[in-house]
């Protein structure tokens, strides 16, 4: 989905230009000025979902950057403007999005899935347990007993809510409040279910298929709509929010999307040069060191890092090379080190495991 396209912004718009194109849409396709018509009901929560992506400065850089699975929004199609609000204290009653009888939607809710590096960097499909509240199997989530319906709440007439009407200097002013005895729901269980005791919802397990988008980081979160807690008595499902935790791998780490790897060789082959074979997420790759290669030098790999989340192209994969000094010679091995500082014409103070060879090995931290 873009959130751009539905308010009918270019995605360089500013946040006034976002917010008055959705408040245009919202008054044009909300349900309440379109009675009946579903197709104007999907619009006005798309718009909305729209709005909750794009409308906050924070919100619309993380859905820039990572897409829809990087926004903290836990939507649902409410009305980020609250116009129930400003419509109900001038006229009253539900205009705009005020209350209305009929099963309330489900909350959200949170998951955590531990990846492996690899899995988050190419993608994965993975089935995840949940515990949640889950429609009722012998009622089918209607909260009634077998053979038995809803009826119709008396105190409210199906409204779910019992208005009162006082007088005020500027005239009548009709306020809602929700109806005490069917909890808003505009109609009451004459016959409950025995196994969720009316509800229509029970705690249970639910197995999902969460699709895992190549290049994921730990924290960020993919969103499954309509795929969390079922609601009672029928109401729409909440979302699922499922965070990323990446375990740590052995060898490699990750910085935005390049990798990194220290490989630890001897001094004699970063004065000599040699060949090391590297860990990559792709296989392993044989990688020179030429002669002469210092302490804290990088190589780069491009392209062996990982994939760009919602995006094209792959980070690098950055090789850095730890120079290990020996703590300890042999007195021979000492010599050997001696007589070459000196065929290099340089000055050997000392030959004790804690002068000369101290220094050196200084110099390479």
């Amino acid at each position: 989905m873009d959130p751009y396209a539905l308010l009918g912004v270019s995605r360089d718009a500013t946040q006034d230009e976002i917010k008055r194109a959705y408040r245009k849409q919202a008054r044009n396709l909300h349900p309440d000025a379109n009675p009946g018509d579903s197709a104007a009901e999907e619009q006005f929560k798309q718009v909305t979902h729209a709005y909750e992506l794009v409308g906050d400065p924070e919100r619309r850089r993380r859905f820039d950057q990572f897409g829809d699975g990087g926004s903290n929004s836990g939507g649902g199609g409410q009305d980020p403007f609250g116009f129930g609000d400003i419509f109900g204290a001038f006229f009253g009653g539900d205009s705009f999005g005020g209350r209305r009888g009929g099963p309330q939607r489900a909350p959200d809710a949170e998951a955590i899935l531990d990846l492996d590096l690899s899995e988050a960097a190419f993608g994965i499909t993975r089935r995840v347990e949940i515990e949640l509240m889950t429609a009722c199997d012998e009622c089918d989530g209607s909260g009634c007993a077998p053979g038995t319906h809803p009826s119709t709440c008396t105190d409210c007439g199906g409204a779910g809510e019992v208005r009162q009407v006082r007088r005020s200097i500027l005239g009548q002013i009709v306020t809602a409040a929700p109806c005490q005895r069917c909890s808003g729901l505009g109609t009451i269980v004459p016959s409950p279910c025995t196994h969720c005791g009316g509800v229509g919802v029970v705690r249970g397990t639910r197995t999902l298929e969460v699709e895992v988008p190549p290049g994921i980081d730990s924290g960020q979160r993919l969103r499954l709509t309509g795929r969390g807690p079922s609601a009672p008595r029928g109401g729409p499902n909440g979302d699922l929010y499922v965070t990323i935790r990446v375990r740590s791998h052995a060898t490699l780490r990750r910085e935005g999307y390049d990798l990194i790897q220290v490989c630890r060789i001897p001094m004699t082959s970063a004065a000599l040069g040699t060949h090391l074979t590297i860990t990559t997420l792709d296989g392993d790759i044989e990688i020179e060191v030429p002669p002469g290669t210092q302490h804290g030098s990088v190589f780069r790999e491009r392209g062996r890092g990982i994939p760009v989340l919602q995006g094209r192209g792959r980070g690098d994969l950055l090789v850095q090379v730890d120079v290990a000094i020996p703590q300890r010679l042999s007195g021979e091995e000492s010599d050997v080190l001696r007589r070459f500082a000196e065929m290099r014409g340089e000055e050997v103070t000392s030959v004790d495991e804690h002068g000369f060879f101290s220094r050196l090995r200084s110099a390479f931290q």
